[in-house]
């Protein structure tokens, strides 16, 4: 928690702080590149950065965290915390990085706000980076230490088994250990970093949802699933590696791929559960369906998908299939465009007539507006914040940790 003498100074100070935090971020990712082009070329998401994502996304978790420090000095925002530590933990970040990340961040600081930056105010803020930075450290060691690696230490080589083209803009990769040796564990709704050598030598890292352990009940024989979908040109530039895959990856070839990590896991237990997603977001729900069809088929699931059409809905069939195979489990589908799919429903997601019942758990994943507007509805119908859990597939852009 905060101490007492900082705690007047960040609560003066956050509103010029959060006012500024696009300049000093935008200042201080420029400093920390100039200083280290590895870490653009090697760890940080080169489109993200373009279209300042990244940025806009530290800004806010900066934020955030100081004004949960103030709202809540006895708590710490593990939530938010807990999403960022997986994504750090499948980029193979290191403690050490954050003494790099601090001394460009208070130069940043110190050069957008200028000599509004008093020693008092350099104390207090120092003391909010530190609590994040060492509150993330210890996390990430606490995940380290649980995938059975050492710090930073979480690559290895896989094999490509299997390639599926599941929808034009869409395929699926299975993956076992190049060594042969057994894959690691994975929870279902986890994801792993996937690590590509582009032609301009940059190692470019991007995360993809575990889709399928495969087979999930033969640890010993199991392999992995991803399915990538391919990030188009648009506002923002073509997605890197999703095209380099798409490009490249065949049957036969090696990746480097990280360890699983990520928090979008189902609690133990049979309470009732939704699986709501959008599009692509689908994959982690297709592993949580497989998880409950093997472990727990008695357990109430409601789930919903909404895509662009049929066509364009990847696993359509092995999604339904699975909801099928639950005794408990109900299907719920909405197109923009359906076609002759009677099945499913023309426009956008509504919940209006779905059941909620009691002590349900919601599992969201899809694009951010797909996910806002689930959750509102949730909220308003009486499903508590603290049992909505989501993903977000590239950098959280919800600010204030939700979920």
């Amino acid at each position: 928690m905060l101490s007492e003498q900082s705690i007047p100074v960040i609560r003066a100070t956050l509103p010029v702080v959060g006012a500024a935090l696009d300049d000093i971020t935008e200042l201080f990712y420029r400093g920390l590149f100039e200083a280290h082009p590895e870490l653009l070329r090697d760890l940080f998401n080169r489109g993200n950065q373009a279209t300042g994502e990244q940025p806009r996304a530290l800004a806010g978790s900066i934020a955030a965290f100081a004004g949960m420090l103030l709202e809540h000095p006895g708590t710490r925002p593990d939530a938010m915390l807990a999403r960022i530590a997986h994504k750090h933990a499948s980029l193979g970040v290191t403690s050490d990085q954050y003494k790099t990340v601090h001394r460009h961040l208070f130069a940043a600081i110190a050069g957008v706000l200028g000599d509004a930056v008093t020693p008092e105010v350099a104390t207090a803020w120092d003391e909010v980076y530190w609590l994040m930075a060492n509150a993330l450290i210890a996390v990430e060691a606490r995940l380290y230490q649980e995938a059975g690696v050492p710090e930073g230490e979480v690559w290895q080589r896989m094999e490509i088994t299997g390639r599926h083209e599941e929808t034009p803009d869409a395929v699926s990769l299975t993956l076992r250990r190049a060594d042969g040796r057994p894959v690691a564990p994975a929870r279902a709704g986890q994801y792993v970093g996937v690590q590509v050598l582009l032609p301009d030598g940059a190692r470019q890292i991007r995360q993809y949802s575990l889709s399928a352990a495969v087979p999930a009940h033969r640890p010993d024989r199991a392999q992995w699933r991803i399915t990538v979908k391919r990030v188009p040109g648009g506002p923002g530039p073509e997605g890197e590696v999703s095209s380099w895959l798409h490009a490249h990856a065949r049957t036969g070839d090696v990746l480097t791929v990280s360890v699983p990590f990520g928090d979008l896991v189902l609690p133990d237990g049979d309470g009732p559960l939704l699986l709501a997603s959008a599009g692509i977001g689908g994959t982690p729900m297709l592993a949580m369906l497989d998880h409950l069809a093997t472990t727990a088929p008695a357990r109430p699931v409601t789930v919903v998908h909404a895509d662009r059409a049929p066509a364009d809905h990847a696993h359509r069939d092995e999604q339904r299939r699975l909801v099928e195979a639950l005794p408990h489990a109900e299907l719920h589908l909405w197109y923009e465009d359906p076609g002759t799919d009677r099945r499913a429903t023309r426009g956008r997601v509504d919940l209006t007539g779905l059941e909620l019942p009691e002590g349900l758990h919601a599992y969201l994943c899809g694009p951010l507006p797909f996910m806002r507007a689930l959750r509102g509805d949730l909220l308003r119908r009486g499903v508590p914040a603290r049992a909505v859990h989501y993903e977000v597939f590239g950098p959280d852009l919800w600010l204030g940790g939700q979920g």
